[in-house]
């Protein structure tokens, strides 16, 4: 069968290529993978900034954002042919730590866990793959579309269960939300801060294109000027993108008792002028929590999966602006200054996943 591969280690190593057939040792449910997500995690391994290749093979099969169809599986798994369902992308590591064996394997003590696509296991570019049942989640019929968005919704997922329970330290009614970064993951964070009744506030650079009607169309204020000249002081800040002068203004601007979670991954080697002494102190006499938040165990795949049903799917579609068949992969990673989210389909026929108009 045809998979997106990337030597580890070796830039610019990425091809598609054909590999065996996964063997029953993975698991008894066979899927056949429908589509897969890029981003910018796929980008670094195929700069060989990491990525790691399963034991005892040379490549590492890409992709851990994902959308399969069930083929096989056992009577008493749960699952039939045709449900669709998404790979969970960390499996806990095999000794385990006391995390991973309270299922908290996003939080794992020992680093020994394994990410598919990422670190230590293939990913689910590839037209077919093997699980156990407990490792995928079974979405509704109506996702074929969407479905791919589940694994960056538990990102957010997760970031929004932590504030949660940090609020949890003493009284908490939050009204205002930021969520700084319109990508992917920002906007899934501002539709899940939505769904709580909050008052969302989205900040990006961008003036046009479709973050800005995707924003207001989602029942959030869309901002493109800085979150300090916004004069925002948010309860609640989710910071999605990693770029250090905006992580900077997230720490800097927040109301009373505020907690701010960091999603974004930022670059290293940069060196900015922060009086560390003064955000501290701030940070002291306000009562405020920064915490950073990555990955997410099955619980946050469950919140997630409910999360995307509640929202309206045709806002969930305009996500996703673009599509790419597998055998065009290289030009899926082209950049589009209007792109939100790339999908790769990995069946010809796009399996059976409807066109967008």
């Amino acid at each position: 069968m045809q998979a997106l591969t990337v030597t580890p280690g070796k830039k610019d190593s990425l091809q598609l290529r054909g590999i065996p057939e996964p063997p029953d040792s993975q698991g008894p449910v066979l899927v056949e993978a429908l589509a897969v997500g890029l981003c910018g995690t796929d980008t670094e391994i195929i700069a060989a900034a990491y990525g790691e290749a399963p034991p005892g093979q040379d490549y590492l099969v890409l992709g851990h954002e994902n959308l399969g169809r069930v083929r096989e599986a056992p009577r008493d798994s749960g699952l039939t042919e045709g449900d669709l369902v998404v790979g969970i992308v960390r499996r806990p590591d095999p000794e385990p730590c006391k995390a991973c064996a309270a299922g908290e394997w996003d939080m794992c003590l020992n680093g020994k866990y394994t990410e598919h696509g990422i670190k230590g296991r293939d990913g689910f570019a590839r037209e077919r793959w093997r699980a156990e049942p407990q490792a995928m989640v079974k979405l509704d019929a109506g996702m074929e579309e969407a479905g791919v968005l589940l694994e960056p919704t538990t990102i957010v997922a997760k970031a929004w269960e932590q504030i949660g329970r940090i609020g949890q330290r003493a009284y908490f009614d939050p009204h205002l939300a930021v969520v700084t970064g319109a990508g992917p993951v920002g906007l899934l964070a501002a539709l899940l801060g939505v769904q709580q009744g909050l008052d969302v506030h989205v900040f990006d650079v961008v003036t046009d294109g479709p973050k800005p009607g995707l924003v207001r169309d989602l029942g959030a204020t869309y901002h493109s000027e800085s979150l300090p000249d916004s004069g925002l002081k948010p309860d609640v800040t989710v910071e999605c993108t990693g770029v250090t002068a905006v992580v900077l203004d997230a720490l800097r601007c927040r109301a009373q008792d505020a907690i701010t979670c960091l999603t974004g991954v930022s670059g290293t080697g940069k060196r900015t002028g922060v009086d560390v002494g003064a955000l501290n102190r701030e940070e002291v006499l306000m009562n405020g929590v920064v915490f950073g938040s990555v990955n997410a165990n099955r619980r946050h795949y469950d919140a997630g999966a409910k999360a995307l049903a509640a929202a309206d799917t045709d806002w969930l579609r305009r996500l996703i602006t673009r599509r790419v068949p597998l055998g065009n992969f290289a030009g899926a990673f082209d950049h589009h200054p209007h792109d939100v989210k790339v999908v790769l389909e990995l069946q010809a026929d796009g399996g059976r996943i409807k066109r967008q108009s």
